[in-house]
């Protein structure tokens, strides 16, 4: 990667945590430089001389940059290691207080259809693999997990699946003896089945432009079902969810003909 690459990047990246295009520009020209005056980072940035002060003015509130004010003022980025901690505790502190927001605001009663069984789709990794940590998190009998890509198989995921009780009952298959020697590894509650699920593996002409990624079944109530683009990587899910739906009827049925064994409904 370049260094222009890298530089473009990092102004984007602190566009996104908040700072305007100016800041950001100041405080990764700052970054490159021992200190600056309003002259030397317009050079550096290609922001207006003018505007310069008024990108270290909202850096030097927000904490980011040191001002010294001789004649001409010179600026300093502060160390980045302390900068980085900086941008952290501000963007936590906004989600938080999103959080809190969303969770004071008035429920609005929406259709009366609970028994209803849904079907909802999730698009990008990071949203799948936070509903399929969330699901495996919230499980009170029963886990059965497919993997069919290895990406997948994250940290975060073998932590979830780690953390699960003793007392659920923790399936993991997939036809890769390498993934399934990872979890026998990694997750040593859980039973790792090395199966001939042949369907994770079809790539026909109609299908080759993505993987399956990974089934997830709890609590025979809740399923989710990805897919991996094989261009962009991007994981995409569908998740459904009620003791009567197709879907998990048939994924039920599914694994049980591929050797996924799940433990039987109690009877009351």
């Amino acid at each position: 990667m370049t260094s222009e690459l890298t530089h473009e990047d990092a102004v984007e990246i602190l566009q996104e945590l908040g700072l305007k295009e100016y800041e950001a520009k100041c405080f990764v020209g700052l970054s490159r430089m021992p200190h600056g005056t309003a002259k030397s980072l317009s050079e550096v940035t290609d922001v207006p001389r003018t505007r310069v002060y008024d990108a270290v003015r909202v850096l030097e509130a927000k904490g980011l940059v040191e001002v010294q004010h001789s004649s001409p003022q010179r600026f300093k980025a502060v160390p980045l290691a302390e900068a980085t901690e900086t941008l952290r505790d501000q963007y936590e502190t906004k989600i938080q207080r999103f959080q809190t927001a969303l969770e004071d605001i008035q429920t609005v009663d929406g259709d009366d259809d609970a028994d209803r069984p849904e079907i909802w789709s999730l698009t990008g990794t990071d949203a799948v693999e936070n509903r399929v940590n969330r699901v495996i998190e919230d499980a009170t009998d029963e886990v059965v997990l497919v993997i069919g890509s290895e990406s997948v198989l994250t940290d975060a995921l073998i932590e979830s699946l780690t953390a699960v009780d003793d007392s659920v009952t923790l399936s993991v298959g997939t036809s890769s003896t390498d993934i399934r020697e990872c979890i026998e590894r990694e997750i040593p509650n859980a039973t790792a089945i090395l199966s001939d699920l042949n369907w994770l593996e079809c790539e026909t002409e109609l299908d080759a432009d993505a993987a399956v990624g990974r089934l997830l079944l709890v609590d025979r109530s809740e399923i989710l079902v990805s897919s991996i683009d094989h261009d962009t990587g991007e994981e995409r899910a569908i998740f459904g969810t009620g003791l009567t739906n197709g879907l998990i009827v048939i994924a039920r049925r599914l694994l049980s003909q591929n050797a996924v064994e799940t433990a039987p409904p109690d009877h009351d």
